[in-house]
């Protein structure tokens, strides 16, 4: 029992210190205005890193995921929120798996 609370408290200090270091050591250090905005562009690029193959599979059909993708792209390009360009493209999968 002991090495799992262990475990969990290394695993604890290993999620914290790569969060901790970068405030700790740019605390007060003014950032050029380029890095910043490309830094903020980050979590966007790796999340669709993430999401984007799982998308393409997710259906076992290429075709029907690839028309949900474009659903949703389109229904966030149009700025709703985020439950509807999820269930938008739910239901665009849905549709087209019923129609072909």
């Amino acid at each position: 029992m002991l090495k799992y609370v262990l475990l969990i408290i290394a695993m604890g200090f290993v999620t914290y210190i790569p969060r901790m270091l970068p405030m700790v050591l740019l605390n007060g250090v003014k950032l050029p205005s380029r890095l910043k905005t490309f830094l903020g562009y980050i979590p966007f690029a790796a999340l669709g890193a993430l999401i984007f193959p799982g998308i393409l599979s997710s259906t076992g059909d290429t075709a029907s995921a690839i028309c949900g993708l474009a659903a949703a792209v389109a229904l966030s390009l149009a700025r709703l929120n985020v439950m509807f360009v999820v269930a938008g493209g739910i239901a665009a999968v849905y549709l087209y798996q019923l129609f072909i």
